[in-house]
């Protein structure tokens, strides 16, 4: 299992990302013009799991501009950001601006957390497919949110986001000129990145927008 390194800011390096990228490189005629265009950035994780999963889910169907003011005004409310202050607060938590039925998927997630129906601690440990098993059992969580939850808090290295647009368009560019793909054409073109699709993922990103997006 792929571990990540921890510095004291709370910042998660992907200790694998030096060898992903110089093996990408060999196998892909793309990465190996596309990564170095980056030079030394690389993936970041930040966060606890409970902020990244809450912050997820506030910014979900809304834009970034619009995501980061909700959920600013979520942390005064919660700076804390727990389970249990979460839960004490309750209902109230929509005067953030969350919808109602946003605010029902955050008090979810606080009570999964809180009664320990999700096994945190053990996440490092369980399979890629185990996490994500556990995370959709959690009302506004799907399969595409526990993907990025893998890639940006627990760093996992061969995430392949197959319902992340973001993925699709960077590979109908960079790959078929412009031309849709599906979920098939994806599929292929990642098989030749394994074990690293993750690395190959955060790099056709880039390709659409040199900002990386934190989490």
């Amino acid at each position: 299992m792929a571990r990540a390194t921890r510095s004291d800011s709370k910042i998660f390096v992907p200790h694998y990302w030096d060898d992903a990228k110089a093996e990408l490189m060999k196998r892909d005629r793309i990465l190996r013009k596309l990564i170095p265009q980056f030079g030394d950035l690389h993936l970041v994780g930040r966060g606890e799991a409970f902020a990244t999963l809450a912050r997820s889910i506030i910014g979900q169907q809304i834009s970034t501009k619009a995501a980061e003011t909700v959920w600013q005004r979520f942390l005064a409310m919660c700076p804390k950001c727990t389970p249990v202050q979460v839960l004490k607060i309750g209902e109230s938590l929509a005067e953030c601006g969350l919808s109602k039925r946003k605010t029902e998927y955050i008090l979810d997630l606080a009570d999964h957390f809180k009664n320990k129906r999700v096994h945190v601690e053990q996440w490092m440990e369980m399979e890629d497919e185990a996490v994500i098993a556990e995370l959709v059992q959690i009302r506004g969580i799907g399969r595409w949110t526990a993907e990025m939850f893998l890639i940006f808090n627990l760093l996992r290295p061969n995430i392949l986001p197959l319902d992340d647009l973001g993925l699709l368009r960077g590979i109908s560019i960079n790959y078929f000129s412009g031309e849709p793909v599906s979920r098939s054409d994806a599929r292929e073109v990642a098989a030749n990145w394994v074990p690293w699709c993750t690395v190959a993922t955060w790099y056709l990103w880039r390709s659409l927008d040199p900002i990386p997006v934190e989490y």
